[in-house]
């Protein structure tokens, strides 16, 4: 018999299985390709092959519904190919029609490893997708982390400039550097410039401020005017005598916690309680006020302060505050304490307590004292973030609001030379006056002076520095 059969309408049919014709499915050509891309060439070889064999096993009946499979029956069947009743298999995947059930299966296992080959290679894409944006993601945290240590190193050495920690010299470069700008702009005679050179040369070696910006005789300038006019104001309390020191061109811009303390220093050299403790003391220039502080930091005054300063002022520009002035002033045995004001005290971010406290400090009775009194008290030091004032007195209004007067050491002598006129209009006080309303930053830090420490007194003190505590209000 020929290994050929014939069907019903004469063509040649191709054998059913590999197995039985005992050739290869798979051209040769095929089989030398390798990895995914030759697989899928050979599969691509097999399937069709297959198809053409089921095509020529198929008749083209009427449609039979997709997914149907008609199994042989059993027992003997009917002759194959035969025109009545010949069996037809469906693929379930694709629908092609056969008549012979190991190639339909041949043709499914084809369709199986088509999806399993499509399913391998979607693993190894997504393989490489997540390889790729692990990639990226390494490459996007590696730009922000640099972005982020560049922004810190920038904000940091705007804070050492700001704070002048830059090594960008200190009172004296600053001095010499502004004032050779105004002789550049033609605003200083070279004369002038080499007069003031000499000036600041002297003034350092001695360690005395030159009193070029000093203003004296305010205090008994307010009083003649609070005796005169001032008519909306009830009670008027005066610190002791003190001068004000404006900054410079070698201070401008960070030099306000110095100046405000040669303004509290100028009241108690004035006052004789203080001679066993200051004797022999003029005003320092501020280069020599740097000097008083590293030598009270040597002495054990603060250490935590001492550490974050880098335990040196002298030839910088950093800023001194409330800490430094209280380790300051108890280095010489000068009694005080710091106030911390921490949080605002009244509506609108105010601080009503402060004013109440300054009041207290000033005076201890109010009813039935005179308009205006001079107190025996010192002036004040006042800190807020970014700038220090001085305090020398306070105003009770008649509608029993309170309203304190400052010393601004940003304010020009020209402007405070106005206070000393016999006629002194009262839009002259406006740049000493501050409400309630016109401190409004979150917190405050004054340091008051008490009178004198006994060298006992000036050791716990020191000892009780090595961690810094203020009392707290409220």
């Amino acid at each position: 018999m020929s290994t050929i059969d014939k069907t019903t309408h004469g063509e040649e049919k191709l054998p059913r299985t590999a197995k039985q014709s005992g050739e290869s499915r798979r051209p040769a050509a095929a089989s030398a390709v390798r990895g995914p891309a030759g697989w899928l060439t050979r599969f691509r070889t097999r399937r069709a092959f297959a198809s053409a064999r089921a095509r020529s096993a198929c008749h083209a009946p009427a449609p039979v519904s997709q997914g149907s499979l008609r199994k042989p029956p059993a027992g003997p069947g009917p002759e194959p190919f035969s025109d009545c009743d010949q069996p037809l298999y469906d693929c379930p995947i694709c629908g092609l029609i056969c008549t012979n059930y190991h190639i339909l299966q041949e043709h499914v296992d084809l369709h199986l490893e088509e999806s399993s080959f499509g399913q391998d290679m979607d693993r190894v894409q997504c393989s490489r997708d997540l390889e790729l944006a692990h990639q990226l993601q390494q490459e996007e945290d590696r730009k922000r982390r640099s972005e982020e240590s560049r922004r810190e190193m920038e904000e940091f050495r705007k804070l050492q400039q700001q704070y002048g920690l830059d090594n960008s010299g200190g009172y004296k470069q600053q001095q010499l550097r502004n004032m050779e700008r105004e002789v550049n702009r033609g605003r200083m005679h070279p004369s002038e410039f080499h007069r003031r050179k000499a000036d600041l040369m002297e003034s350092l070696a001695v360690g005395i401020d030159d009193g070029k910006t000093k203003t004296s005789g305010i205090i008994e300038a307010l009083y003649r005017y609070y005796q005169n006019a001032a008519t909306d104001v009830r009670h008027v309390w005066l610190s002791t005598v003190v001068d004000h020191f404006q900054s410079s061109f070698g201070d401008k811009g960070w030099g306000c916690g110095y100046r405000n303390f040669q303004m509290l220093l100028s009241s108690l050299l004035q006052d004789g309680a203080y001679d066993d403790c200051l004797k022999g003391m003029s005003v320092p220039c501020i280069p020599r006020i740097q000097s008083m502080i590293e030598d009270a930091w040597k002495e054990g005054f603060d250490p935590q302060g001492a550490s974050q300063l880098n335990h040196k002022l002298q030839g910088t520009k950093a800023w001194i505050g409330a800490c430094e002035v209280y380790t300051l002033l108890t280095s010489l045995r000068v009694k005080c304490h710091i106030i911390d004001f921490h949080k605002p005290t009244g509506p609108l971010g105010t601080h009503p307590r402060l004013f109440e406290w300054i009041l207290n400090y000033y005076s201890s009775e109010r009813d039935g004292s005179p308009k205006v009194v001079c107190t025996s008290k010192p002036p004040i030091y006042l800190q807020h973030q970014g700038h220090s004032r001085t305090i020398v007195g306070i105003e009770e209004r008649k509608n029993r609001t309170l309203c304190l007067l400052i010393f601004d050491p940003g304010c020009p002598s020209q402007e405070m030379q106005k206070l000393l006129k016999q006629d002194v209009e009262a839009s002259s006080l406006k740049q000493l006056r501050k409400f309630v309303g016109n401190l409004k930053h979150k917190q405050y830090q004054i340091v008051a002076v008490e009178g004198v420490l006994t060298p006992e007194e000036k050791v716990a003190r020191r000892q009780a520095s090595q961690v810094f505590t203020a009392e707290k209000i409220p």
